[in-house]
């Protein structure tokens, strides 16, 4: 019965700790930054004092006058571009009216005071027809026996036999992966505005141009992105209805692969795949050899020896976090002396540190990182050794994963252009999970594979800072209407090639 009672006082902690966290999650802050970095400063005037002890016995404290301080002037953050088409109203008087009410003589303009709004015009349909000419020569025609015909040519659709348009397509792409709206909601809209276009054809729409027009950059993209030596990693849930041999229920996945800081050219490829086995990175990273930030998933561990895989300290950060979340409610001061809050407080030095290392080059980075990391981490680890917990619990689940990842998270020591986290792959892959709690699934793997090369193209465009419905649309427009296998016009369609072509 000892025996027994033991494991269910282990059981029933493990399930409060599990409900405190729930609790935490639902209803709590989901940054890292919450209140216990504030600990310290609550407990300070907590020890109670001499002077304290009776109000009768206090004393005032000096007062110092303080001439003046100094305010930080607030700046608007709001702000219009300054191209931007300006409509100019004057507010005059009527011509009857420009008379003085006292004397009746003539009123003029002693100055003006101006006020500026932001108008928003809603989307405008037009549809754009293009007429073609066909010539012939009057005098062939009367002398001789062959006319020459000569036919002017307009510019290729980008969808044969369809009445769509390079902006119908990037429009319907932007909206639907940039904005996060769904097609049956765009259906909605263009009704509103009485045109008739279903979401099954802005689906084909969708799948022929990403097959037949973004699909040559996207490989482009690909061989360009295995030419670097740091990469960063990352997969989420995507679910395909109508996978072959699969329940519809059942989880696809969206896996992103993309450049580091150290990079001047970004770039950003998600690629879709059925499962999450580790032949999919695997397959993907053929030809890399470099440095890739993953976290702490298996499969990328098991990749070929030259990738060095970097984990991912912040997901050892939020393990700690989680476990000191879950504590039950305790003081502020037994809560500051606790286990939990001593390995996080490791864990926010190494930030700390990190952050103050931002603004160094790699060469300059890497040294004071020998220098000021390396030996935080070396007595975070022995003094993780030293902290004994229950392997279930959510203390023991954070030390467990520290030293299971021991090997991945040391290597950031490597080379000055790692970073500390993987938080820039899971920052990149959060606008499709944002926007997948819209669509929330793809039909088919056909439509599965044209999202994740939209969203590549989209992703790509927007960290290289490129408008992406512009750059969408200048692809369809120039695509049809040039050699895709032509180099020179292959660079101009990448969204670097299009930026550097338009900041000229």
């Amino acid at each position: 019965m000892k025996t027994r009672v033991s494991e269910l006082e282990l059981l029933v902690k493990f399930y409060e700790e599990q409900f405190r966290l729930s609790q935490k999650r639902r209803f709590g802050a989901s940054s890292e930054k919450s209140e216990y970095d504030q600990l310290r400063l609550d407990t300070a005037d907590e020890t109670p004092t001499d002077k304290d002890a009776s109000c009768e016995t206090y004393e005032e404290p000096d007062i110092e006058c303080v001439k003046e301080h100094y305010r930080r002037k607030r700046t608007r953050k709001d702000s219009l571009p300054k191209d931007i088409p300006v409509e100019e109203i004057l507010v005059e008087l009527p011509g009857e009216e420009q008379s003085c009410p006292k004397c009746s003589g003539a009123l003029h303009v002693m100055g003006h005071e101006k006020r500026e709004e932001l108008v928003v015009i809603p989307a405008k349909v037009s549809v754009r027809r293009y007429i073609t000419c066909t010539y012939a020569c009057r005098e062939c025609e009367k002398m001789s026996e062959q006319v020459p015909i000569v036919k002017t040519r307009a510019p290729a659709p980008v969808i044969k036999g369809s009445f769509a348009s390079p902006e119908a397509v990037a429009y319907a792409m932007h909206q639907k992966f940039v904005m996060g709206v769904p097609l049956y909601r765009q259906e909605q809209e263009w009704r509103r505005q009485d045109v008739l276009l279903s979401r099954q054809t802005m689906t084909n729409w969708l799948i022929y141009s990403a097959e037949h027009w973004l699909s040559p950059l996207y490989d482009e993209l690909r061989r360009r992105l295995l030419m670097r030596e740091v990469l960063h990693a990352d997969e989420t849930t995507f679910q395909v209805l109508r996978e072959p041999g699969k329940k519809a229920q059942s989880k696809s996945y969206l896996w992103c692969y993309r450049t580091s800081g150290d990079a001047k050219e970004p770039i950003v490829l998600a690629e879709y795949k059925p499962d999450r086995g580790m032949r999919n990175p695997d397959a993907f990273l053929t030809g890399f050899s470099g440095y890739l930030h993953a976290d702490g998933y298996d499969a990328y561990h098991k990749l070929p020896p030259q990738i060095v895989v970097v984990g991912c300290w912040a997901h050892v950060r939020r393990k700690w976090d989680e476990a000191l979340r879950a504590l039950r409610d305790l003081s502020p001061s037994v809560r500051e002396k606790s286990t939990e809050m001593m390995g996080k407080r490791y864990l926010d030095k190494l930030f700390a540190i990190e952050r103050e290392l931002a603004g160094l080059d790699a060469n300059q980075r890497y040294r004071q990182r020998m220098d000021r990391l390396k030996p935080v981490m070396d007595e975070l680890f022995e003094w993780a050794a030293g902290v004994s917990a229950r392997p279930k619990s959510l203390l023991g689940t954070a030390i467990s994963y520290l030293f299971s990842q021991r090997k991945y998270l040391q290597n950031v020591l490597l080379d000055g252009r790692l970073e500390l986290s993987n938080n820039r792959a899971e920052r990149t892959i959060k606008p499709f999970v944002i926007c997948r709690k819209n669509f929330l699934f793809a039909n088919t793997p056909r439509g599965a594979n044209a999202a994740s090369i939209i969203f590549s193209l989209v992703e790509t465009a927007k960290e290289t800072g490129v408008n992406p419905f512009e750059y969408l649309t200048y692809v369809f427009k120039t695509v049809p209407n040039v050699d895709i296998k032509n180099s020179g016009n292959l660079e101009a369609l990448l969204p670097a090639g299009y930026k550097k072509l338009h900041d000229r």
